[in-house]
Formats: structure tokens, sequence, C-alpha cells
């Protein structure tokens, strides 16, 4: 556990570095993107979100599997 946790917190801190380097100005430009532009930019996070939704429940159920194998194990037995 201390393990990821380092990991993770290792990760945070070089992301945290980077950001600035990869920020973009926008200085003296004018953004030009139309309504077609969103609405497909829009269309792509709904297809991200929809598959996010099955995905964090298949994440429950495997982790509700994961942390109650005792009980399924004694059922079994009797």
């Amino acid at each position: 556990m201390k393990a990821l946790k380092n990991i993770a917190l290792t990760a945070l801190l070089t992301l945290m570095m980077a950001s600035p380097s990869l920020a973009a100005t926008t200085a003296g430009r004018v953004d030009n993107s139309g309504f077609l532009v969103w609405a497909f930019l829009g269309f792509c996070a709904l297809i991200v979100v929809a598959q996010l939704v099955p995905a964090v429940l298949v994440m429950f159920g495997i982790v509700k599997a994961v942390a109650s194998p005792k009980e399924h194990a004694e059922q079994k037995s009797h």
C-alpha cells in the first residue's frame, strides 16, 4: 500500500512540474471555433462519459466479489 502511495505521489508531482510547460497562451489569437466544432467535442465527451458509467459499475462489482469471498466459500461448503 505504501508503494502504491509513493507511485501516485511521484506521478502527481511529475504532472505538477510539467503543467506550466504544457500551458498554452492565447494572447493575440482569436478563437474561431464554430458551433460544429463545439458540438463535435461535446459528442466526444458524451461518448467518454457513456463508457465510464459501465466501467465504474464493473469495477464496483469486481471489488465487491473480491472483498467477500469468505461468505461465498462458506455457502458452498454447507
